[in-house]
């Protein structure tokens, strides 16, 4: 286990550095404190709270009907066990798309009451004006382009995004749009490799990619993802670590066995 005095504590000047460097971004999901505690003491540099909570820890069909008190409750439990790694959280759905002034409110409560340290949301040239009020307010914000999971219903399909030229084009129009905004990195989600290369290349500040090919400044999967738990979810961006979904049945159907015959708990297992 990595040892916290050797390693430094994650700040977007941090992440700046490590793009300038040419050092790769390593980025993770956590929603609880046992989760992003193990992330953590890992060496993670970013532990996304993500709104994809919505479908992994309580297994909705999309991101769509988490709330913004769920999102606080999950951020608040990762924040209690991080002492290295930069801590970005979701808006949900519904908390910015109204107004810039609701943006900022549903910022506001995310750093108050969860003591994360900076926030994320979908969109462009749309999400400009809500981008800066929430600055404004000394609050860190990282973009989010390509496929924007809370727009399922708009395009109707997890599919590649922006394959033409001129969604292509359109898409390195928001991504200079955000990054002169102020947002500190971009998350670049399901795009075509060369594309994400290109727009990587043409911004000074990070780019976190998930299936956007290696041409990005970093990376980021879904914790349960990487590690097999979900079985159902195999896109072909995903590389699977570990096979736990096996692992935990096995552990469980153990158990049972061991209660069942009462070999659990045994003398040595008794006050």
């Amino acid at each position: 286990m990595i040892s916290f005095k050797n390693v430094r504590k994650i700040t977007t000047h941090v992440l700046q550095e490590m793009k300038l460097k040419g050092e790769k971004i390593a980025m993770l999901t956590a929603y609880d404190f046992s989760m992003a505690k193990i992330l953590d003491s890992a060496g993670i540099d970013i532990i996304l709270v993500g709104d994809s909570a919505s479908n992994v820890m309580a297994g909705y069909d999309t991101t769509l009907p988490i709330t913004l008190d769920n999102m606080i409750y999950h951020a608040a439990s990762v924040k209690r066990a991080v002492e290295r790694a930069l801590v970005v959280v979701d808006l949900p759905f519904g908390t910015y798309q109204g107004d810039s002034k609701e943006a900022l409110i549903s910022a506001i409560r995310i750093m108050k009451e969860s003591g994360a340290s900076a926030v994320k949301l979908e969109g462009g040239a749309e999400v400009v004006e809500s981008i800066e009020r929430i600055l404004s307010a000394g609050i860190p914000v990282m973009g989010h382009l390509g496929l924007t999971p809370q727009s399922i219903y708009k395009f109707g399909t997890y599919s590649v995004r922006a394959t033409t030229d001129k969604e292509a084009e359109s898409l390195k129009k928001d991504a200079l749009l955000l990054e002169k905004a102020g947002c500190f990195g971009i998350v670049l989600e399901k795009i075509p490799a060369k594309l994400a290369g290109e727009v990587s290349s043409s911004l000074n500040i990070p780019t976190i990619g998930i299936g956007a090919g290696s041409g990005v400044d970093g990376q980021v999967l879904v914790f349960h993802d990487m590690l097999g738990i979900n079985q159902e979810f195999s896109p072909r961006f995903l590389r699977r670590y570990h096979n736990l979904f096996a692992e935990i049945t096995g552990a469980v159907t153990n158990y049972i066995h061991d209660v069942k015959n009462e070999d659990f708990p045994n003398e040595r297992e008794q006050y």
